[in-house]
C-alpha cells in the first residue's frame, strides 16, 4: 500500500489543518502537547473506559503515531464539520490492512477536546492492540529510566 492520500492534505480549516501537519510532518510531540486541551477524552478502540486528561490521550496519540503513522499510512475520507472532524485512514501493520477512522472535536480556541479511534476488522483491532501495548511499554521504560 503506497503512502498516497486519497484527499488533499492542505487547505483545511486551521484546527484541522494542524492534525494534518502534525501527522504527515514528522509527529512533533509538543506540537501535539499542544494541540490537546487539558482535559480532553481519549476514546479508545480496545479500552472500554475514556481515557481522560492530556497526560493520558497524549501517550495514546504518540503510541499511535509511532505504530500506526508508518510509512503505509494514509487518509482516504475526511468529513471535516467546522469544530468536528471524521478521518478514515488505512494503514497495514504485520501484513494486516488496518481500516479506521478518527473523530476529532476541537472548543473554540481549537484545542483538541475529544479523541475517538475506531478500527476494524477485527484481526485489524487485534494487531493494533498488541502494537500499542508494545509501544505504550516502550515509552513508559524510556520515561522511568530518563
Amino acid at each position: 500500500m503506497a503512502n498516497q492520500h486519497d484527499i488533499p492534505l492542505k487547505g483545511h480549516k486551521p484546527q484541522l489543518q494542524s492534525w494534518f501537519d502534525y501527522m504527515m510532518e514528522g509527529h512533533d510531540r509538543s506540537q501535539l502537547w499542544e494541540m490537546l486541551h487539558e482535559d480532553v477524552v481519549f476514546r479508545s478502540p480496545v479500552v472500554h473506559t475514556p481515557q481522560e486528561g492530556r497526560d493520558i490521550t497524549f501517550a495514546y496519540l504518540s503510541a499511535a503515531g509511532n505504530t500506526l503513522g508508518n510509512g503505509t499510512f494514509k487518509y482516504t475520507r475526511v468529513f471535516d464539520c467546522g469544530e468536528r472532524a471524521v478521518l478514515e485512514f488505512e494503514t497495514e501493520m504485520d501484513g494486516i490492512i488496518v481500516n479506521g477512522v478518527d473523530m476529532i472535536e476541537w472548543d473554540a480556541d481549537g484545542k483538541i477536546i475529544d479523541f475517538k479511534v475506531m478500527v476494524r476488522p477485527l484481526k485489524a483491532m487485534q494487531t493494533v492492540h498488541a502494537a500499542m501495548g508494545k509501544m505504550l511499554a516502550q515509552m513508559q521504560a524510556m520515561k522511568e529510566n530518563a
